[in-house]
């Protein structure tokens, strides 16, 4: 086991569920401390050590730091795109004062690493929609976007003034069975699922020819591990990187559902999530991870719609016709 003592702030959150556990696997349960601002219940549950705090409250960060002699710090709480539009006051000093006080402490207790999320809200309406590039340019359109491209700014002014080894990477929309929908402008290619499995219908909130950049959860959590993983002099990037997994329609993945639930219905009634999801790229170009530390992705989007509706199909008991398509021998 490595030896490192990892705390994972908003490890509640839909990154957060999947990642802790394979940080554990990788560096040992008792190196990896999970913290949320909520206590754990049984639906946000997480097994190992566990530490409730507020990142916002800078005395308790670095309390926890020192009492639990930790090395790294993986800073994944966050307000949302849509949800931020709703708060966004709120939304900005979330996203950025937790980034200024993991930045600080990890500055005055000489911490190894800092890993950061950012997302591809940072580009906007003068951003190309097709193979949006490492480099912009850059002008978000959400409270969410601004604060992220502020972020990296801040992520490589602390690398380059004070050497802190921070790693980010842009995320696309992430696609998981494990965690609910977090109020995500992308969040409809996962509530889609569940959707489909209980009800045959899901009535969309964007437009059916609306492509968005998406990864499933294993490619983004082991991206996530290859950075942090690679050596330092590998990282030329101190902003953030693109990464890339695959983009797709709500139609073509109402499309790929129907593989397996011939029946299903997809109606659309766009809302104000839309203008947002037009004010983004159809794909990225990560042509820079690729390069610098070997990103690739290996999920498409009929491989994920096989694993999602495998994974979901016994939480929502079917009968008759349905009860067959879903047999685990249909997904072999």
């Amino acid at each position: 086991m490595k030896q490192e003592k990892i705390l994972v702030i908003g490890a509640f959150g839909q990154l957060g569920t999947e990642l802790v556990p394979a940080l554990r696997a990788l560096y040992g349960e008792a190196n990896v401390i999970a913290s949320d601002v909520r206590e754990p219940s049984p639906l946000n549950s997480i097994q190992g050590p566990y530490v409730s705090f507020d990142v916002l409250d800078k005395k308790a960060l670095e309390t926890v730091v020192r009492r639990h002699h930790i090395t790294q710090i993986y800073l994944l709480a966050a307000m949302l795109s849509a949800t931020g539009e709703q708060f966004p006051t709120k939304a900005w000093d979330l996203n950025m004062q937790s980034l200024i006080n993991v930045l600080e402490v990890a500055k005055d207790q000489h911490l190894n690493k800092v890993f950061w999320p950012s997302s591809i809200a940072v580009f906007g309406k003068s951003s190309p929609k097709k193979d949006c590039p490492q480099d912009g340019p850059f002008d978000p359109t959400t409270v969410y976007g601004i604060s992220k491209i502020a972020g990296e700014h801040w992520c490589n002014y602390y690398f380059q003034k004070y050497g802190v080894d921070v790693r980010s990477i842009r995320y696309p929309g992430l696609i998981s069975y494990t965690a609910m929908p977090g109020g995500g402008t992308t969040d409809y290619a996962v509530d889609i699922f569940h959707q489909a499995l209980a009800k045959n219908e899901y009535t969309c909130f964007l437009h059916h020819q609306t492509a968005l950049p998406m990864m499933y959860m294993p490619d983004a959590v082991r991206a996530t591990l290859e950075l942090m993983e690679a050596p330092a002099y590998l990282i030329k990037n101190r902003h953030s990187y693109n990464i890339a997994g695959v983009s797709f329609t709500p139609a073509e993945l109402a499309e790929a559902i129907r593989t397996y639930l011939p029946d299903f219905v997809m109606n659309y009634r766009p809302d104000s999530r839309q203008s947002i999801a037009d004010s983004w790229p159809d794909s990225i170009d990560d042509t820079a991870a690729f390069r610098d530390w070997g990103w690739e992705a290996r999920y498409g989007i009929s491989a994920m719609t096989r694993e999602m509706l495998q994974h979901l199909a016994a939480r929502y008991p079917s009968t008759g016709e349905r009860s067959e398509l879903l047999h685990p021998a249909v997904f072999a």
